[in-house]
């Protein structure tokens, strides 16, 4: 989608090899570690989330600038799932009908 709601209503958090400094496609320099073990993109772990990779204005036309080497975690949320409803009312937007 283009609607951004998801960057910016999470923290994006994943297993540290993911970023390319670990063998991984995300950029290292778009993240910041929470342990040991994981990361999240850099700028969304607090309050306000928002993805240091998302780019636009939520709600309008918002896109990853990082999509081909997006998180695995941003790979498995589904457009209309749950949690996207859930991001989508956070902006106000209008709930996606189910398929």
């Amino acid at each position: 989608m283009t609607c951004g709601a998801c960057c910016a209503s999470f923290r994006v958090s994943f297993y540290w090899a993911e970023a390319d400094d670990g063998g991984g496609t995300v950029p290292a320099a778009l993240t910041e570690p929470l342990d040991p073990w994981r990361r999240c993109m850099a700028g969304t772990w607090s309050d306000a989330p928002r993805c240091a990779a998302l780019q636009g204005e939520v709600g309008q036309r918002a896109g990853c600038a990082i999509y081909a080497q997006r998180p695995s975690v941003c790979r498995q949320l589904e457009e209309g799932s749950a949690q996207c409803q859930k991001a989508r009312a956070r902006w106000r937007l209008v709930a996606l009908e189910p398929a």
